[in-house]
């Protein structure tokens, strides 16, 4: 038996549906928005010390990111979801700018953009295993 359209189920699962499409095209205008340079910093600390600052590249369809240190070359910046206003990436591996000897096996960060602006927490994952977490904040330059 087909379900009746006037049933009050099927109503709202229609209604849910075109919630979720619409929900899912803004999500992917919001990562768009992304495009452009920030300059980011990395925050630790209860006083937010910056522990550094790096450039970031987003490309115009928001798929292509690059980490580029003042002193390194780029580093390639991993997508992995997008939803609304929040990216999460991963960059890594790549030597350490703080501890000699050492590499970053994963930088893991989310981040959340709001017009030029952008913040957000991250996780520096080492080779020797410690584990550092913080904050990120931006400002697109162009």
């Amino acid at each position: 038996m087909a379900p009746d359209p006037g049933n009050a189920y099927v109503r709202v699962m229609r209604y849910a549906l075109v919630v979720l499409a619409a929900i899912g095209m803004a999500a992917s205008a919001g990562a768009q928005d992304a495009a452009g340079v920030w300059n980011n910093k990395f925050k630790i600390g209860p006083k937010d010390s910056v522990i550094a600052t790096v450039l970031i590249t987003v490309s115009d369809d928001a798929k292509t990111w690059i980490m580029k240190f003042s002193d390194r070359p780029p580093i390639p910046v991993r997508v992995v979801a997008t939803g609304g206003d929040s990216v999460v990436t991963d960059a890594g591996p790549y030597p350490s700018t703080k501890r000699p000897g050492q590499s970053v096996t994963l930088l893991h960060s989310v981040s959340h953009f709001k017009g030029d602006h952008m913040n957000g927490t991250f996780q520096a994952y080492y080779s020797g295993g410690l584990v550092v977490e913080g904050k990120t904040e931006a400002t697109r330059t162009k």
